[in-house]
């Protein structure tokens, strides 16, 4: 099956490739199209936008999590619809440390053999952007940058960029934003803000729709995306991957309950995807809004997000809480990743240094440091086998764990992390499983062996 494809990349973070993808993917399902989007990098709230507000599946891409083959496969199980639509992360060449190609926007591109759009920031500069232009376009080895879009520049000057773009470039000018400040999509410490935050977000939307289907040559991108048709998604997962899926396969009905509410809203599609396809049925609650664990589960899956913007909720429901703190005491496994594990702790201190009690599986308190801890990629080994994955949080804890040593990727950077208990892994790092699924099936053989709750 062909698959058309094109990817919103930028030359630097805050470009507006977030803003001009939200756009173009309304614009196509305007135009009774079905889009399907990709995030790429570790991100979770760009890919909850285009599910929650646009309606458009999405899910995560990323080389460094997984190599060429297993990206592939993911792109082609996940692609729907007529076309997807790829969004960058940081700048275009932007990969692991910042300076390696892995990891980065191209880096994904190439793997897929997508064309590019490049986004350039261009308040305040005239011919200079031809200048930064022409720098991107002459490191591009495989030649996938096939157009511009100019973010903040007046159509008029775009006009007046446009010949010397295509002529002294060879790429084509695509169009430019000149004011969306009548559009708030505004911005916090771990990204945009959640999609159900914004004030009346669809009809802006609808706006933002409106003016790039003005200002921006839609239907250009549609044939650059029409032109990548080679089909390179698999449909069956590569020969290691599948066979381990397959070991991990339970005849008997496995429940996994999984947080999601407000403060625990960050995982990634392809984990519990992952789970779903070696048989785990996935029973959903809040540690909000619930008073009592899904029944018959076997383990808990306790992801990231905002619990600090929920302390106070989170608090005052000791019965969950208590429900939780049982289930690990008695053995349950348990994955915790970043607010999940800060929720399992004593308790929470946050910005203002007032402290709320939590679940006390683990003792020790996290405490709000006002910067960013142990910021990026990260290898996590417990000594027999290794996973990649990511950490970002601006609070810390007196009790990260020593059961696993997490790695920087090309440095000798390293700190311990991670609780082992059950069969489970409750730490700061957010895990990508499709990176080593044989991390994972150590969690998988231990629900299977605990049996219901």
């Amino acid at each position: 099956m062909k698959k058309p494809r094109i990817m919103i990349a930028a030359t630097a973070s805050g470009s507006g490739k977030t803003t001009i993808t939200c756009g173009l993917l309304t614009a196509l399902k305007q135009r009774g199209l079905k889009p399907c989007s990709f995030k790429c990098g570790p991100d979770y709230i760009d890919p909850m936008y285009h599910r929650n507000v646009l309606g458009i599946e999405s899910g995560n891409l990323d080389t460094f999590f997984t190599e060429d083959e297993v990206t592939r496969w993911i792109y082609g199980k996940e692609y729907t619809g007529d076309i997807s639509v790829i969004e960058g992360v940081m700048g275009l060449f932007d990969g692991v440390r910042g300076v390696e190609e892995i990891g980065s926007s191209y880096d994904l591109a190439r793997a897929l053999n997508c064309p590019i759009i490049l986004v350039v920031n261009s308040k305040g500069a005239g011919k200079s952007v031809v200048a930064t232009l022409k720098g991107f376009i002459d490191y591009d080895k495989h030649k996938l940058i096939k157009g511009v879009i100019l973010n903040k520049t007046s159509k008029s000057f775009g006009q007046i960029l446009k010949p010397i773009i295509e002529q002294e470039l060879g790429v084509k000018y695509l169009g430019s934003l000149s004011d969306i400040s009548d559009i708030n999509i505004s911005s916090r410490h771990l990204g945009l803000y959640l999609p159900e935050e914004i004030t009346d977000i669809k009809s802006q939307l609808s706006l933002l729709c409106k003016k790039v289907e003005e200002e921006i040559d839609v239907d250009a991108i549609l044939e650059f995306a029409n032109g990548a048709c080679e089909d390179i998604g698999k449909a069956k997962a590569p020969k290691q991957l599948d066979t381990l899926m397959n070991s991990m396969q339970s005849v008997n009905t496995i429940k996994l309950a999984v947080a999601r509410d407000e403060a625990f809203c960050f995982y990634y599609k392809e984990n519990l995807e992952l789970f779903e396809s070696i048989g785990i049925k996935l029973c959903f609650f809040s540690p909000i809004k619930d008073f009592h664990l899904p029944t018959g589960i076997s383990g808990i899956l306790l992801g990231g997000g905002y619990p600090e913007n929920h302390l106070k909720e989170l608090s005052i429901n000791n019965q969950i809480k208590n429900e939780i703190r049982l289930a690990y005491e008695n053995g349950m496994p348990i994955m915790a990743e970043c607010g999940g594990f800060m929720y399992l702790m004593d308790e929470i201190v946050d910005s203002d240094n007032t402290a709320y009690k939590m679940v006390s599986a683990i003792n020790g308190k996290a405490t709000f440091t006002g910067h960013l801890v142990r910021f990026g990629y990260a290898i996590i080994d417990d000594g027999e086998r290794k996973i990649k994955g990511h950490e970002f949080h601006y609070y810390d804890t007196d009790n990260n764990g020593s059961d696993c040593k997490a790695t920087k990727p090309s440095s000798t950077r390293s700190w311990q992390c991670i609780h082992k208990a059950n069969g489970g892994f409750v730490g700061f790092p957010h895990l990508y499983y499709l990176s080593n699924l044989d991390f994972i099936k150590n969690f998988v053989e231990a629900m299977k062996n605990y049996g219901g709750y």
